[in-house]
């Protein structure tokens, strides 16, 4: 696969990542954006609150630092800091908009460059699949935690249950 293609197919996963997560936010009040689904469980604001740190992090500076910074202070991530969906989506604007300014002028010569996260060294193109490994992966709790929250008044964010076939047909399958 061209590279470029890897840059254009992996911009458009996290946009779609994004909107989920957006998607999930629009349809819960408040409240429920704060509160843990469980013991041990993180709120939808903690998570956002780890994605931003993290992306700020890994993105900042990102060809010519380590992609953990100095002033990360992971642990406070997943304290509850955030306490207004303003600051929330301010928090979840912030680490995207620095995720995709990095990512949006990478070319292919970029790809093989080397960058290193925690000292480790990664290829720009191994440093992007694992932020694609990882952004998804708490996309998903945000998604998840909103069902559990909202439960059958969550509108689907994929094809609804049981819409698969009209779907497909509408795909011309």
């Amino acid at each position: 696969m061209p590279t470029l293609n890897f840059i254009d197919s992996t911009r458009k996963e996290f946009v779609y990542y994004r909107s989920l997560g957006d998607k999930t936010f629009a349809q819960l009040p408040d409240a429920d954006l704060f509160r843990a689904p469980g013991p041990g469980s993180n709120s939808i604001a903690v998570i956002v609150n780890h994605l931003h740190g993290n992306m700020l992090s890994r993105w900042t500076d990102f060809l010519t630092t380590d992609g953990e910074k100095e002033w990360r202070e992971r642990d406070a991530e997943f304290e509850n800091t955030l306490t207004t969906r303003a600051e929330l989506i301010d928090h979840w604007t912030k680490g995207w908009d620095c995720l995709f300014n990095a990512i949006d002028p990478l070319t292919e010569s970029d790809m093989e460059r080397i960058v290193k996260i925690r000292t480790e060294p990664h290829t720009v193109a191994q440093a992007i699949v694992r932020q694609l490994a990882h952004v998804p992966y708490h996309v998903g709790q945000i998604v998840l935690v909103g069902k559990i929250f909202l439960g059958d008044d969550l509108t689907s964010l994929s094809i609804p249950k049981g819409a698969s076939k009209a779907f497909n047909m509408g795909k011309g399958m």
